[in-house]
C-alpha cells in the first residue's frame, strides 16, 4: 500500500480520533483527580449493553443506535450522582460492582443471539478503522457540544459531570470500542498529570497513540483498538519519563 493510500485509509479515522480525544481527555485528567478510575470502565460497558440490545431489537441509523447506547449510560450517571452525595465513601467499590454487573449482562445477551458475539467483539474493541464520514461527523459535533459544556458550562460537579461523561462515552464507544474508550480516558491523564501543560500534554499524547497506532496497525495488518491502546500507554509512559527527567 503506498503512502497516499495509507494517508487515504487513515484521515476518516484519525479525525474520528481527534474528536473522542476532545472530550476524552480533560474527561478523563478530572475522572483521575476525583480519584474514580473505574467510572470510565463501568460507564462504556453499560452504554455497550445497550448496543448490543439495540442490535438485538435490530435499530438501525446513527440515532436509533445512540439512543440505545445512551439510554442506560445517562441512567447510570444519574445513580452516581446520587451515589457520590450519599454514598461517596464507598462509591469506587459501588462502580466496580456496577461494572461486573454490566460485562456479565453482556455475556447474558451474547448467549442469546446467534450474532452476540460478533456484536460484543465489535462493542470491546471497535471498529474505528472503517468509521464512515457520517459517523466521524456527528463524533466532532457531538463531541464539540460536550466540550462546550465542560470547559465553559457548569458542568463539571455532582451529576453534570457524570452526564457529560456518559455523553462522550456513548458517542465513542460505537466506534472506538470499550477498550480504547478507557484507554483514551485514562492513559494521557495519566501521562500528562505532572506536565506544565497539562491539557495539552494529554492532547499531544492522544494524538501520537492514535497515529503511531493506526499506522502500525495498517502497515502490520494487526487489529487497530488494541494497537492503538498500546501505542497510547507508550505515549503515556515516555511522556511521563520525559517530565521526570526534564
Amino acid at each position: 500500500m503506498s503512502l497516499a493510500e495509507t494517508t487515504s485509509l487513515l484521515a476518516i479515522p484519525l479525525a474520528t480520533g481527534c474528536a473522542v480525544l476532545l472530550t476524552h481527555v480533560p474527561l478523563g485528567q478530572a475522572i483521575l483527580r476525583r480519584g474514580i478510575v473505574f467510572v470510565d470502565l463501568a460507564v462504556a460497558q453499560v452504554a455497550g449493553v445497550g448496543v448490543l440490545i439495540g442490535h438485538m431489537m435490530g435499530l438501525e441509523g446513527t440515532l436509533a443506535q445512540q439512543a440505545a447506547a445512551f439510554g442506560p449510560a445517562l441512567a447510570l450517571a444519574l445513580l452516581l450522582g446520587w451515589v457520590e452525595r450519599w454514598w461517596g465513601d464507598v462509591a469506587e467499590a459501588l462502580i466496580g460492582c456496577i461494572f461486573v454487573l454490566a460485562a456479565c449482562a453482556a455475556l447474558l445477551l451474547v448467549g442469546a443471539g446467534p450474532e452476540g458475539a460478533g456484536h460484543l467483539q465489535e462493542t470491546l474493541s471497535g471498529q474505528i478503522l472503517w468509521t464512515s464520514p457520517q459517523q466521524a461527523l456527528w463524533c466532532a459535533v457531538a463531541g464539540l457540544v460536550i466540550a462546550v459544556a465542560w470547559f465553559y458550562g457548569r458542568w463539571r460537579q455532582g451529576t453534570g459531570f457524570y452526564v457529560c461523561l456518559a455523553a462522550a462515552v456513548t458517542i465513542s464507544v460505537q466506534l472506538v470500542g470499550v477498550y480504547l474508550v478507557f484507554a483514551s480516558l485514562i492513559m494521557p491523564a495519566l501521562g500528562s498529570r505532572r506536565a506544565h501543560h497539562g491539557l495539552l500534554a494529554g492532547y499531544l499524547i492522544g494524538l501520537v497513540g492514535y497515529g503511531a497506532g493506526m499506522a502500525v496497525s495498517v502497515l502490520g495488518n494487526w487489529p487497530t483498538g488494541p494497537v492503538i491502546v498500546w501505542m497510547l500507554a507508550a505515549a503515556s509512559l515516555a511522556a511521563s519519563l520525559a517530565t521526570r527527567l526534564a
